[in-house]
């Protein structure tokens, strides 16, 4: 039946669905099932979507619809219609054997060219199981097959391509692959749309990442260790500044209590700053002639009675 559809134009085949409708308060939903058979890869599909998002697919081989989410496997067993899908599957198989040819020529071709987009399920964290989603979207026919390849190199263990249909006759497809991330990987899902020989090619590099907690105990412990040697510091400054102050009153104090008004040459080299400029303002001889005088010690004239 859908080999019938595409060779119909695209404004023709499906009209517009009206805007939804507002009465008492409540919202009109749409419930979508979808038979659809081709010569391409599926044959034969079916799809059930609410509002435009998928609830189930068929698995004809099997004969049981396969749910898209795992809280929906209950309600996919309790399905009883499996006859009623095997009549449209019957009878779309005879659409495309008996009419198809006959119309095929006449009615002009509709082609939609996929465009595939990756992205992870989850956030992203490097050395964290995830699930890379390649989401394939302006899909018609729906003649696809979805590789996946790490590093251009091709992977397996890809979960098969979910395909739905959505409004205005077109569909989407999905496909997962388990992976963990790493921070240099390349993944790519490559799309191959079979009725066009058209090949898309989506890529996916990391891009920014959730902090491991790794790195949240080192960052952690770097804030930690700066904060002490912060306190650290500041307790040493807070030292270092007032001992100049002590050091200067006991030299100044060493100077007056001194009957012979003289400094030993070994006080000078280890008293600080404060003091050495203390003795040069006092003594205005140069340090050389101050050397001189012998024996280490150093005359001072009297200290006047008015300097503190």
């Amino acid at each position: 039946m859908l080999q019938l559809l595409w060779l119909l134009p695209h404004s023709r085949a499906v009209p517009e669905d009206p805007p939804p409708v507002l009465w008492d308060g409540l919202q009109n939903h749409t419930f979508r099932h979808t038979v659809f058979c081709q010569d391409g890869n599926p044959s034969m599909g079916l799809s059930e979507s609410y509002d435009e998002d998928q609830l189930f697919s068929y698995d004809f081989s099997q004969n049981t619809r396969v749910p898209r989410l795992p809280g929906f496997a209950a309600w996919a067993q309790e399905q009883g219609d499996a006859s009623a899908i095997s009549f449209d599957k019957n009878f779309c198989q005879a659409l495309v054997q008996q009419v198809g040819p006959r119309l095929e020529g006449v009615i002009p071709v509709s082609r939609g060219l996929p465009v595939p987009e990756v992205y992870t399920l989850k956030p992203l964290e490097f050395g964290k199981p995830n699930t890379l989603v390649c989401f394939i979207s302006n899909l018609f026919p729906p003649t696809l097959t979805v590789t996946w390849q790490h590093h251009f190199v091709p992977v397996e263990g890809a979960s098969p391509t979910y395909i739905s249909a959505i409004d205005g006759l077109t569909f989407q497809a999905f496909s997962y692959l388990n992976f963990t991330p790493e921070p240099f990987d390349l993944y790519s899902c490559v799309v191959t749309h079979e009725i066009d020989s058209y090949t898309p090619i989506a890529h996916w590099v990391p891009e920014n990442p959730l902090p491991s907690e790794l790195l949240e105990n080192v960052l952690c412990g770097l804030a930690f260790g700066l904060g002490v040697l912060g306190i650290v510091m500041g307790i040493a400054f807070f030292i270092w500044s007032r001992k100049p102050c002590s050091v200067g009153k006991q030299s100044t104090a060493k100077l007056h209590a001194s009957p012979l008004n003289t400094v030993n040459l070994s006080d000078l080299l280890l008293d600080s700053r404060l003091v050495w400029l203390v003795i040069q303002v006092q003594h205005p001889l140069p340090w050389t002639q101050l050397i001189r005088e012998g024996s280490g010690k150093v005359p001072f004239p009297a200290v006047p009675a008015s300097v503190p």
